[in-house]
């Protein structure tokens, strides 16, 4: 503690005793806050009537998923973004992709990211920064978009009937529970190999044997894996169709094929340690080994909205990262800061600028959603966005929700969008991307 620190005294008690006495709105608000939820005391009802579920560019998409009791946001942001692809191709009215299959192969391919990130990290002291930030995260739901691509690379994708939902991966908690713990079990296990001098064929045989339980459990939570399967499916026309004998990469590769190349994450953090027009990555943070590395370009707001702009007026969605838990209204399923008055009911001044909520562990990115439409006023520009969740279609808009301007750009981080509308940008691509810490707010998962 710092030489001259100060401790609370009786005089200084009584000087904020007076102040409160003194104040007719906290007086009022100790008895509201005795019976009303904070969160109704703070809503602007006048401010939120501006946010209206009208929009001026409106992508026409299928109705809401549900990711239920699991954090497999991104997945379902991103099968939301494909599926559009094969039921335009098939001319049907509703389709899903098997979210299980996916969030199947991340979680073995995490399996198998977190213990070779283990063994990389073997010779640091267990209370190392990078070793507890691994051990502290393990496997468990969230994602990125790179790491989506890197997992239907590799594995495919299957419609939702070829691999349907169970209990345990509608309600992922105690599955990660026991995984994790298991992983953790490993974990000094692996590392005392290193620290001994085993040689690599014995840290593999061990490895492989953790590998072995974790894929054997993984199954009987997730279903058996389809090796092949028969797509059926009704198109709009109450036309019914069957095509026999697909796999995971043949179904990818006839309706989506090597289109994701050509898309690539944006981001907007303005930090002072992440300079605007460069390329980063995040140190131990993947899926699979081997695979792309999570790479973003940092854009200022004007180019990342330009770029999320030009993509939904040439008729596509927007895979898309945000802050979800900062002034949202859950029966009007919208998020508008404006609609809250927080400052008012508390006497606490809580405004803050997006790099100090970064830098200070206010705000980061935790919710993958996809954007489908946007509002924009005569001038071209815009008011409020049209957001497609994956909270399932209850409720007002069919699950479907609305943010406002101020609110995206406060608190939206990512999205995914064509190189082609990065223009000149679109150079910075390749460059070498800056390295940063596992801890970095960049490196936050969606879930």
């Amino acid at each position: 503690m710092r030489k001259n620190a100060t401790d609370i005294k009786k005089e200084d008690l009584i000087r904020y005793e007076e102040a409160y006495a003194g104040d007719p709105i906290r007086r009022v608000m100790t008895n509201a806050f005795s019976k009303a939820n904070m969160n109704d005391l703070a809503f602007d009802s006048v401010a939120a009537r501006k946010m209206q579920f009208k929009f001026s560019v409106d992508v026409k998409t299928m109705a809401a998923t549900n990711q239920k009791q699991s954090g497999r946001c991104w997945l379902f942001a991103a099968t939301n973004v494909l599926r559009e692809i094969v039921a335009k191709e098939l001319n049907l009215d509703s389709f899903e992709l098997s979210q299980s299959y996916l969030a199947f192969w991340d979680k073995f391919e995490r399996v198998n990211y977190y213990l070779e990130s283990i063994l990389d990290t073997a010779h640091l002291p267990a209370d190392d920064r990078t070793v507890s930030y691994i051990v502290g995260t393990g496997a468990h739901d969230g994602g990125q978009w790179d790491m989506f691509v890197n997992i239907v690379n590799k594995y495919g994708i299957v419609p939702k009937d070829a691999m349907p939902e169970t209990q345990q991966t509608s309600a992922t908690g105690t599955l990660n529970m026991l995984l994790n713990r298991y992983l953790r079990r490993c974990t000094p296990i692996l590392r005392k190999l290193v620290q001994e001098g085993a040689d690599e064929e014995t840290i593999r045989a061990e490895k492989d044997a953790m590998l072995a339980k974790c894929y054997a459990f993984l199954v009987s939570c997730y279903g058996t894996i389809p090796e092949t399967f028969d797509f059926e499916y009704v198109d709009k026309d109450k036309n019914y169709h069957i095509e026999e004998g697909y796999t995971p990469h043949s179904f990818y590769e006839k309706f989506i094929g090597d289109r994701l190349k050509d898309y690539v994450s944006i981001i907007h953090a303005p930090t002072a340690d992440k300079p605007f027009g460069k390329m980063y990555t995040v140190a131990y943070l993947g899926n699979v080994i081997g695979g792309a590395d999570v790479a973003y370009l940092n854009l200022d707001m004007e180019d990342f909205e330009a770029a999320v702009l030009a993509q939904l007026k040439d008729g596509e969605i927007v895979w898309f990262g945000s802050d979800c838990g900062k002034y949202g209204e859950g029966t009007k399923k919208q998020w508008d800061d404006a609609s809250y008055n927080y400052e008012l009911i508390s006497g606490l001044d809580i405004d803050m600028t997006k790099a100090d909520m970064l830098d200070y562990h206010v705000s980061q990115m935790n919710h993958a959603m996809v954007l489908t439409g946007v509002n924009l006023t005569p001038a071209g520009v815009p008011d409020r966005w049209k957001i497609e969740n994956s909270w399932g279609s209850d409720g007002a808009n069919g699950g479907y929700h609305i943010a406002s301007e101020s609110w995206f750009r406060k608190f939206v981080y990512q999205a995914v969008v064509h190189k082609k509308h990065l223009g000149d940008k679109a150079a910075i691509l390749n460059e070498e991307p800056i390295v940063l810490n596992p801890w970095d707010p960049m490196g936050s998962l969606a879930d």
